[in-house]
This record gives C-alpha cells, sequence and structure tokens, in this order.
C-alpha cells in the first residue's frame, strides 16, 4: 500500500522555489492559493518552519506567523513535534472562540453563557422608529459619520470632549473595525485578561501578538501593563467602566496611574465600554489625558436594544476619518433610522426610568446568585455587571458537572489568555427561582 496522504511531506526546497512574495502575509496568501488549486494536496506535511525559514532566506517568525493565519483559518492544522500538515482547501476566517460556546443538547434548563439583555426589561421601540422616518437626509448616499441628531444626544454624557464621532452598527462592528482599521497585521497588542471571547476572535483574526494584561478590582494592574509596554505594542484594548466578565469598575485613581504609565509610549488606546448605559457608574476615558490616542467605544445595544445595533466611535480627527474610510469597504454609514430612534430613547424621560428600573433588576439577579454562593462557602467579590466570574478547581470538570444538570456556563479558556481555572456565569437571564438550583450545582462543581 502507498504512504498515506497525513505521511506525505513537503520538500522545502521545492516549496521555497514556488513562493515568491516571501512576507508573512505573502507566504500566507501564497500557500493558501497552491491548496485551493491542488497544487499542495490535504493531508500533506509542510516542512519544518526552521527548514522552510532557512530555504526561503526569511526568519523562523516570518514562517511561524504565516502559519499562525493559516491555522486560524482552518488550512493548516498542528504544531510542534508532530509537525504541520494541511488539513482543508477553504479560506475561512472564522470567531473560532465564539463559535464554540454553542451547543449543549436539548436538556439546558438554565443557559448562562451570554451576558444578553433581558427583553422584558429593553425599552419599546413603537415611538421611538416612528419617529425616526421624519429625520434628516432619509435615504440620502451622503456618507456623514455621524447624524446631527445622534451627535446631539450622546455628547452630553461622553467621559471626555473627543474630537470626532461616528455611529456603528454595535460594540462588536465598531471595536472591529478599529481594529481592522488601525491594527497592522502581525502587531504587538496589549489586551487586559480575561477579556471579551470576541474581542480575542478579532485579533486572531488580524494575526496580532497578544500580551495579556493583569488585572484586579480596580482595574488594568499598572506594573503588568508597565511590563506589556516594553514590548512596544501597537495598542492597549480594555474596558474603561464595568467589566463584561469580571465585573470590575476601572477607578479614577487608576486611571491616571494608567494614563502617567502610557503617556511615554507610542500605544494606541482602544476603550470599550459593552456594558454601556447599564453600568452603574459614570463613564470614564483616558482620552480625558491622551485624547489623540485614545478611542473610545461605547454599545447601545444592552440596554436599548440589540437589533438596534448601535454604537459610537470616538477619537482624535484623524483617526475617526481613518476608521470611515475603511468603512466605505462596506456600508459607508449607519441607518440614519436606527441612528434617530436611538436619540429619539437616549432622550425620552419615560425610557430612561425604565433603563434605570433595568439595572436594579439585574443587579438583584446578580446579587442574589453571589449571596446564594457565599451561603455554600464561594465568596465572590462585591462588583456589577450581567455576569459573574467564578475561580474553580478544573474548568472541564465545573463544565460537566454543569452541563449534566441542564445548566451551561462560558469556560474561562473562551476569554483568557493567561493562567487559572475559571468559568463566567451569566445572570441576565437567571429566573429567581433557579438561583438555589445553580448555587448548589456550581458546589458541587468546584469539586
Amino acid at each position: 500500500m502507498g504512504e498515506s496522504l497525513r505521511e506525505k511531506v513537503l520538500d522545502a526546497e521545492w516549496f521555497a522555489g514556488h513562493l515568491q512574495d516571501r512576507s508573512m502575509r505573502g507566504i500566507a496568501i501564497e500557500t493558501a492559493a497552491m491548496i485551493r488549486s491542488g497544487v499542495i494536496e490535504i493531508g500533506t506535511h509542510l516542512p519544518a518552519v526552521r527548514e522552510l525559514a532557512q530555504a526561503l532566506g526569511v526568519s523562523p517568525a516570518t514562517v511561524s506567523a504565516a502559519w499562525g493565519q493559516l491555522r486560524r483559518q482552518k488550512v493548516i492544522a498542528g504544531r510542534g513535534r508532530n509537525g504541520v500538515w494541511v488539513c482543508g482547501d477553504t479560506l475561512s476566517p472564522r470567531p473560532a472562540r465564539f463559535e464554540k460556546i454553542g451547543n449543549f443538547g436539548d436538556n439546558i434548563i438554565a443557559d448562562m453563557t451570554l451576558a444578553s439583555p433581558d427583553p422584558e426589561l429593553l425599552p419599546r421601540l413603537n415611538q421611538a422608529l416612528l419617529s425616526s422616518v421624519e429625520t434628516e437626509n432619509l435615504n440620502s448616499y451622503q456618507r456623514e459619520a455621524i447624524s446631527q441628531v445622534l451627535l446631539d444626544a450622546v455628547q452630553p454624557s461622553w467621559p471626555y470632549a473627543a474630537d470626532a464621532f461616528m455611529a456603528a452598527d454595535g460594540g462588536f462592528d465598531a471595536m472591529n473595525l478599529t481594529l481592522q482599521t488601525l491594527i497592522m497585521q502581525g502587531s504587538v497588542v496589549a489586551i487586559e485578561d480575561p477579556t471579551a471571547t470576541r474581542l480575542l476572535d478579532m485579533l486572531d483574526n488580524i494575526g496580532a501578538q497578544v500580551i495579556a494584561v493583569k488585572c484586579d478590582e480596580f482595574g488594568p494592574v499598572p506594573d503588568s501593563l508597565l511590563a506589556a509596554l516594553n514590548k512596544n505594542p501597537a495598542a492597549f484594548i480594555y474596558q474603561p467602566r464595568t467589566h463584561s466578565h469580571c465585573g470590575h469598575i476601572v477607578s479614577a485613581e487608576r486611571m491616571a496611574q494608567m494614563a502617567a504609565i502610557l503617556q511615554n509610549s507610542q500605544t494606541l488606546i482602544i476603550e470599550d465600554d459593552g456594558i454601556g448605559e447599564l453600568a452603574c457608574t459614570e463613564p470614564r476615558s483616558m482620552g480625558s489625558f491622551l485624547p489623540k490616542r485614545t478611542v473610545h467605544v461605547r454599545s447601545y445595544s444592552k440596554a436599548y436594544g440589540p437589533d438596534l445595533r448601535m454604537a459610537v466611535i470616538s477619537g482624535s480627527h484623524d483617526l475617526i476619518k481613518q476608521i470611515k474610510s475603511f468603512r466605505n469597504f462596506g456600508a459607508g454609514w449607519s441607518s440614519r433610522i436606527l441612528q434617530h430612534a436611538l436619540a429619539w430613547l437616549i432622550n425620552d424621560p419615560v425610557t430612561q426610568e425604565g433603563i434605570a428600573e433595568a439595572k436594579k433588576v439585574y443587579a438583584q439577579r446578580r446579587q442574589a446568585l453571589v449571596d446564594a454562593l457565599a451561603v455554600r462557602g464561594i465568596h465572590l467579590p462585591k462588583r456589577e455587571g450581567l455576569s459573574v466570574l467564578i475561580p474553580v478547581p478544573s474548568e472541564q470538570f465545573a463544565l460537566v458537572t454543569l452541563a449534566a444538570r441542564g445548566i451551561a456556563v462560558l469556560p474561562g479558556e473562551r476569554s483568557r489568555i493567561g493562567p487559572g481555572q475559571f468559568i463566567r456565569a451569566s445572570t441576565s437571564l437567571m429566573r429567581l427561582d433557579q438561583v438555589d438550583t445553580i448555587a448548589d450545582t456550581i458546589a458541587l462543581a468546584m469539586g
């Protein structure tokens, strides 16, 4: 019998002879093209990194980065002693961490994986949408960054006097636009650890080299941020208000400490205010200290509705101009109807009363689980948000134990960079009559 496809090893000199562009991007693109065309068959082993690097006359890091790009796009698999082989012929970037959250089966009685808003606590959109058909420039192809009515509505509560603003189709769309525009492929990026799963997927997609910045109850730890800056990251990403996983809030003192550390660097500062108006504290921003290098993103989906798909980005004129220009590859602007509807809701007293009440309900639900866990000997810090982060001895054991009893939670591996074992349980949709059952099961999951 002939050798299997898995055993075929590509000759480094032959491979090098078929690669014209020897940059990281060129190696990745031309390798993918040969795989798609069948020149390199599925199952073929690729040459060792150092061997190929020598044949190409480039550094091993360049080849490793190219392989990383193809691995993230599910074209190749493997690493280390087992080598790297071709596993697919379709170049298809996708958010692998986010997609893995999914299917826990049909027996789940409490899905606590996503910190989503409760539809019952969202404002009614009827009047806002009716009002929005009267918005100025409706159906115009003029590509304005943000409608005047929305700008007037958001500026009074913005945490600093930004030079420029633009609307985006939700918080993650805004963050993706920012990263795709301002961060070059393969750049070093510092980000707090843990962080939002989808942010890590976005960084994977641009081939970023991620550096973890530790957090405590006041936000990113200054010493950890300083250590990260020693590696000259292109950007530092953090959540300036309520953290989506940890629930901590960056204190005013910590904000000033971080600004002093970042002052002498060239690092871009990207702020992701994902909880937005559901946070119980006033918004803060590094833009108060370093406005020319700060991009601030506020999502309005959690408080006003995910189907409004609205966020606002602020930054310097130059940075917003770059993001707006990149967006012209696609839609070019956000729906004026939805911008007007959001502005109407921000200015509506009844809507604001409803959001204040929603904050109380979310806080009660979260605190109910924290209190129930404390009774069972599991003590968590006093924080806020739509979820709780729970350290566990083993994520795998905790996941299996909880799922077997109908409770789905987010494993820490989806959102962390460094070591540590934890689960994140969303409380935003949790019923109070479920609390004791959930707390009992989490106690079992501690091993």
